[in-house]
């Protein structure tokens, strides 16, 4: 059973930083596609972020410029580094994961609250 742990996330004033970290076991990371979302209340889920096994990265528009998804093999490790951080980034953040060879994101954390004050 895939095990995704996140951290990191907690109350920041708007224009604030920070990271968030989700450390894998039990699966072979380093050939796996990791990604962010995100729930707000009343929202569906949405992307953030996402990197491939080799490394590509895609963003949602709402974030570019301002998060960067990275990914750390030998730590079993994704981070999400958020800078210059909004109201509307308020939410549940979590961490997903899946093979490369499929579409639907299988796997998931139990999530980490990220509050953004104005």
């Amino acid at each position: 059973q895939v095990q995704l742990v996140e951290s990191g996330g907690g109350l920041v004033q708007a224009g604030g930083s920070l990271r968030l970290s989700c450390a894998a076991s039990r699966i072979i990371f380093s050939s796996m596609d990791m990604g962010w979302y995100r729930q707000a209340p009343g929202n569906q889920r949405e992307l953030v972020a996402t990197v491939t096994s080799g490394g590509s990265t895609n963003y949602a528009d709402a974030v570019k410029g301002r998060f960067t998804i990275s990914r750390d093999n030998a730590k079993n490790t994704v981070y999400l580094q958020m800078d210059s951080l909004k109201p509307e980034d308020t939410a549940v953040y979590y961490c997903s994961s899946k093979s490369p060879y499929v579409s639907k994101w299988g796997q998931w954390g139990q999530g980490t609250q990220v509050t953004v004050s104005s």
